[in-house]
């Protein structure tokens, strides 16, 4: 008998460094084209949603179809003039790591419609349980700038007191878990969080944040079971911005299906929207928020978009990615996909865009120049050595207590 010698396949971009951008072969439903279901649809039901994509906004700015939300112009405005503040922050902050002042730093920029379209959905107490391109959630939530900057910075009024990366807030008031470097963490404990706030008759739900890639984590599989069977409310965001650290969301699996339909395999209702489409997650969140607040449990969201910036600080893209592959994404860009709704709509203009835009990098320059008379990275005496030995223990123990006592606290 003649056997066949096996091949190993190993996933690869359809381009790398110095191709075109090739996105041929990706094709879309229209906007409008998506059927919007009612929120207690059996999760069985609802299984082709992870195949598809929800649209709201076509490319000339006309909200379409079932998913189009009712909001209004002010919210719209709100949404916007967020993103663009968003995005003047991050391009300060990268330029800040670049100066030496901090670190390290990561945008989310062409991202920016995942955080904040979910925060103006969601209710002001419902709990975050974010990744690492969340910072819209907390501006969207009116956390100071500056307070944030002095986190980037680890100076003397940094609220995590220099133990955390530059980038990983957190602030129990503004709803807000502490931001972890190891990915997919948070989803198991956005899941318990829900499930203590259901047990406890709570009316709070749990979003919580993760990557493409953090999907192939433990973490995402133990947490979604947990979130099923106890029927958790709880949203579970995928946000899929096509490439991991250097590696493309193939190699996490997104060659052979989508990553909402991780969920179908768990019984959670999956819903894929474009996340470069402001109304379309706004809208998606809305109905997957009514959901979990009719204890009808958790939803898992993949939001397609686009990282159209390196993933870190310590990231090159030209590295593994064409130059222009951002410029050639075939959903565009959701700042000026917003901008070109609301001027469709007649409640905005290219002059107020433009005035909108340069205060929110005055607004983000001024907050800058607070943060840094304060001082940034390395500024002698930001943080005294004893300090590591407070917050750990209610009692500190012994051996911790001569430790101390040897730094001279």
């Amino acid at each position: 008998m003649t056997r066949n010698a096996l091949d190993l396949h190993i996933p690869a971009p359809q381009a790398r460094p110095g191709d075109k951008p090739d996105f041929s072969g990706w094709s879309f439903p229209e906007p409008g084209e998506t059927p919007r279901p009612e929120v207690d649809a059996p999760a069985l039901e609802l299984r082709d949603f992870a195949y598809g994509l929800i649209r709201v906004l076509d490319m000339e700015g006309r909200a379409l179809g079932p998913w189009a939300p009712r909001v209004s112009p002010q919210l719209l405005r709100r949404g916007l003039k967020t993103m663009l503040l968003t995005r003047a922050f991050d391009e300060r902050m990268h330029r800040a790591q670049r100066q030496g002042k901090t670190s390290f730093y990561m945008q989310c920029q062409g991202e920016e419609a995942v955080p904040i379209g979910q925060a103006l959905a969601l209710n002001a107490d419902d709990m975050c349980f974010p990744s690492y391109r969340q910072q819209g959630v907390l501006i969207a939530r009116d956390y100071p700038l500056v307070t944030m900057m002095h986190q980037i910075y680890s100076n003397k009024l940094d609220p995590m007191k220099g133990r955390q990366l530059p980038v990983m807030y957190s602030s129990k008031k503004d709803g807000f878990f502490t931001v972890s470097g190891n990915l997919a963490t948070q989803v198991p404990q956005a899941v318990g969080w829900a499930m203590a706030s259901a047990y406890s008759g709570d009316g709070r739900i749990a979003v919580t944040w993760l990557g493409e890639g953090s999907t192939a984590e433990g973490d995402f599989h133990a947490a979604m079971t947990f979130a099923s069977v106890f029927r958790a409310p709880v949203i579970v965001n995928v946000v899929n911005n096509q490439w991991a650290i250097s590696s493309f969301q193939g190699i996490a699996g997104g060659e052979n299906t989508t990553f909402a339909a991780r969920g179908v395999g768990y019984g959670v209702p999956p819903l894929r929207v474009d996340g470069n489409d402001f109304l379309a997650v706004y809208a998606v969140t809305q109905w997957a928020a009514e959901r979990a607040r009719s204890n009808l449990g958790p939803t898992l969201i993949e939001h397609f978009t686009y990282r159209a910036g390196p993933h870190s600080t310590s990231d090159d893209p030209a590295r593994y990615r064409p130059a222009d592959e951002a410029r050639a994404w075939p959903l565009g860009d959701p700042i000026e996909r917003l901008k070109q709704h609301l001027i469709v709509l007649g409640e905005w203009s290219e002059a107020q865009h433009q005035a909108a835009r340069e205060e929110a990098m005055e607004t983000v320059r001024a907050a800058g120049r607070e943060a840094e008379k304060v001082g940034v990275l390395g500024v002698e005496g930001a943080h005294e050595p004893g300090t590591m030995f407070e917050d750990v223990f209610k009692d500190m123990p012994w051996h911790l207590k001569r430790q101390s006592g040897e730094v001279g606290t």
